[in-house]
């Protein structure tokens, strides 16, 4: 990729999908954008959308592997920085009720997603992507389930899509039944666990939040907010688990037991490492905020500025074409998991968590 004879082409295909990504960090910032809760890597990946099915055809193909490289290096790279926002004292700060209720939202997700496509008839790829996104964390989960699954770039753009669609008719709804009374019965700890562990992404999460309690008065934003970030370190675990799982079947499928790899994704692991750093960093400097780590800001800074390049890379990648040849059941299975998510999610916050106060 980075051979002396090709090493500018690469360096051309990096630089054009960094164009975008500054872009995409520019348009973000715009008001109504923002009010969307429309983070960089969603609008990123809609840019390389609109690339993909307006100049595409004019790249030149010794551009391709500088894509490649955004799409795979950059990614884990990415994945594995992400571990800076979280720590381990976030977990013990919401307690058990919230590890329950995310670890049996996560898993249930998942096998329901799975048995969902296999009914649907989904492709396995599909299928799995957009129950990861819908499971944990949205876009960031089925970027770091991408390495793993190994699947066409398009197919990671169709998920990614459905948990933008979910996620922001979310971050509406959850609002307005709390302030219509539907969410009366869970009380202000219930609310916040029930938002936390069923929106997809970390913003979904934060607009809601602040949309049912502004300053925080009730703890109902903070623990939501926690709650959420207690479900992205399931990523880790659920990426080694899927690895595990799906080299097994492609042993099986080969019939050669013995000398198929376990595709382990390494990067996960790191992904942890960096959660435990922070967590002693966190310790050893005293403060109470992963924000007011030194250089903590910066390196999410960078970190989302790489999860947008992957996301813009991705999107170059999608045409309308390969949306036609998906077709409406990959957002059919995201609408019955989210059924799951609203109502499976309510009974969780309402009979679980208060028995586990």
């Amino acid at each position: 990729m980075f051979e002396k004879g090709n090493r500018g082409n690469t360096l051309h295909g990096i630089l054009l999908i960094t164009l975008f990504s500054f872009a995409a960090f520019y348009i973000a910032e715009i008001p109504f954008v923002k009010r969307l809760s429309f983070s960089p890597l969603i609008v990123g990946i809609i840019l390389g959308m609109l690339y993909a099915n307006s100049l595409r055809n004019r790249l030149p193909e010794t551009w391709v592997p500088g894509i490649k490289f955004c799409t795979k290096q950059v990614l884990r790279a990415g994945i594995v920085l992400y571990g800076f926002r979280l720590t381990l004292a976030q977990v013990f700060a919401v307690g058990l009720p919230a590890i329950v209720v995310d670890a049996i939202v996560v898993g249930g997700t998942l096998l329901l997603g799975v048995w969902l496509g296999r009914l649907l008839k989904i492709d396995r790829d599909t299928a799995l992507l957009t129950s990861t996104g819908s499971a944990i964390c949205g876009a960031a989960a089925v970027l770091g389930a991408e390495p793993v699954v190994r699947c066409e770039g398009h197919k990671t753009a169709i998920a990614v899509s459905t948990v933008v669609v979910f996620g922001t008719i979310s971050m509406f709804l959850y609002p307005v039944m709390y302030r219509s009374g539907l969410l009366d019965g869970l009380g202000d700890m219930g609310v916040a666990i029930y938002t936390g562990s069923t929106l997809h992404e970390v913003a979904h999460v934060a607009g809601a939040g602040n949309a049912m309690d502004p300053t925080d008065a009730l703890g109902i934003a903070g623990t939501a907010t926690i709650t959420k970030m207690i479900r992205v370190m399931m990523l880790a675990p659920v990426l080694v688990i899927m690895g595990i799982v799906l080299s097994g079947r492609k042993r099986g499928a080969g019939g050669k037991l013995g000398k198929s790899k376990i595709a382990i994704p390494w990067f996960a692991f790191g992904f942890i490492g960096i959660i435990c750093l922070n967590s002693l960093l966190q310790y050893l400097l005293g403060v109470d905020s992963v924000k007011e780590i030194p250089l903590n800001g910066a390196i999410e800074y960078l970190d989302t500025f790489m999860l947008t390049m992957a996301m813009t890379a991705l999107g170059t990648d999608t045409s309308i074409d390969k949306f036609k040849q998906a077709g409406a059941k990959p957002f059919l299975l995201a609408a019955l998991i989210y059924v799951w998510l609203v109502g499976g999610g309510y009974l969780l916050s309402r009979y679980l968590v208060p028995a586990m106060a």
